[in-house]
């Protein structure tokens, strides 16, 4: 489990057969990797199958068809978390690492202080957003605003904007998006049929 608070940013070094090679800070993990552990790469839960020259991933075919990997590109920033301790602050939301969605930027616009992205989502997933409530962008624990027939806005501080990816984001671009989990439970609970 993840709580959406993003620990570094790392960048993709290949991306070749399935096979993702990040390199990351050395403070991210500076007691190393353990083999098959968890990590959540922009917010997809990925293991880690090497990590001596550089992190390692396997990718099945359905990640790559179901997450914004599939438009990654050499060198892209990625956000990374590393899975949850049981001891640790629980700073964002119930973050699983199972990408719902692709989203795609679809404006950029800075406010004050701040800068407010505004996502597309699939409509389908509407049911999911209300507004001041959680999701998921890149693996970034961010509130909707105002959502509306798949659309939301997410304002960025600052220090979200230069600690995460979204300082390199460009309208257009891909994200990997996951729903609050609560939400779904709940739709369960009630019987309500899920058409995604």
């Amino acid at each position: 489990m993840f709580t959406g608070i993003i620990q570094a940013v790392g960048h993709v070094t290949s991306f070749s057969d399935g096979v993702l090679t990040l390199s990351a800070p050395a403070d991210f993990a500076p007691d190393g990797y353990k083999l098959g552990e968890s990590i959540a790469v922009n917010g997809c839960c990925l293991t880690v199958i090497v990590s001596d020259a550089g992190i390692k991933f396997e990718l099945s075919p359905e990640t790559i068809a179901r997450t914004a990997f599939r438009d990654i590109k050499l060198d892209s920033q990625v956000n990374l978390e590393r899975a949850m301790q049981v001891n640790d602050r629980f700073g964002g939301h119930i973050v699983q690492g199972h990408v719902d969605a692709t989203g795609t930027i679809v404006s950029i616009t800075p406010s004050g202080n701040s800068t407010v992205f505004r996502f597309q989502a699939p409509t389908n997933y509407d049911r999911y957003m209300i507004d001041k409530g959680s999701i998921t962008v890149d693996g970034i624990s961010l509130t909707v605003v105002k959502p509306n027939e798949g659309c939301f806005d997410v304002w960025i501080i600052p220090h979200t904007l230069a600690e995460t990816n979204l300082g390199q984001k460009q309208i257009g671009d891909s994200v990997n998006l996951e729903f609050d989990v609560i939400a779904r439970y709940v739709e369960k609970m009630m019987g309500v049929k899920s058409s995604d």
